[in-house]
């Protein structure tokens, strides 16, 4: 049985990724799930300090001792220093597949956070996909942080209705939208019709392909 695990910072994103990995996994596949919302809590304050590094580095390694022959981080403002860490299995940025399609889709890329932590990293993965690909993009910065409120007492309904307001105002200025994080992802579906995109899907997909073609296939080599 191989085992892809999953590090939130919020425990609402398990049954998310749980859902998305059992309608997608063929069989032989099993997920497991960490829940630590210190990370995210203390890196929104201090940033990404070598202290929680070594906090991060230790949930990983959590996830590697419960099983896991690869992880996911669902958590964008961590995401790059986590696919990073070397803790002995292949570990997935949550965004980077997302990042991947934003930048194959067009060449001005909104990007839309709730969380003002996200949103460096965010831009930075873009720029470096787009290098990569060899294609000139335009980002298009645009928080939207007054919708966290809504996420912290626990109304996604009132956190979704904003960010789709948010994304609706400024969706004519970009070829695409670029949820940033795992979070945000309810609220595409009030956006039919626009060139919406979001994280978790794509993640999973990903971390399903890694897991079905093996280690040889996982992506720990990325430089910052």
């Amino acid at each position: 049985m191989t085992v892809v695990g999953f590090l939130h910072t919020g425990a609402v994103h398990v049954a998310t990724f749980h859902r998305l990995f059992t309608e997608l996994a063929p069989p032989g596949l099993d997920d497991r799930h960490l829940v630590d919302e210190s990370l995210l809590a203390d890196a929104r304050v201090a940033g990404v300090t070598p202290e929680l590094a070594g906090r991060l580095r230790d949930r990983l390694a959590e996830l590697v001792a419960s099983g896991a022959d690869l992880s996911v981080c669902t958590c964008s403002t961590i995401g790059a220093e986590a696919e990073t860490t070397a803790v002995g299995v292949p570990v997935l940025r949550l965004d980077r597949p997302m990042a991947e399609a934003a930048v194959a889709a067009g060449d001005r890329i909104a990007v839309v956070a709730t969380v003002a932590s996200t949103m460096e990293p965010t831009m930075r993965l873009l720029r470096e996909t787009a290098d990569r690909a060899g294609r000139p993009v335009r980002l298009l910065p645009s928080p939207c942080l007054a919708a966290w409120r809504h996420f912290e007492a626990g109304d996604l309904d009132a956190y979704d209705d904003e960010i789709a307001r948010h994304v609706r105002a400024i969706a004519g200025e970009a070829d695409v939208v670029v949820l940033a994080q795992a979070s945000m992802a309810g609220a595409a579906a009030l956006l039919p019709g626009l060139p919406v995109l979001t994280s978790p899907r794509a993640a999973v997909e990903e971390a399903i392909r890694q897991a079905v073609a093996g280690p040889a296939s996982g992506r720990t080599a990325h430089v910052r």
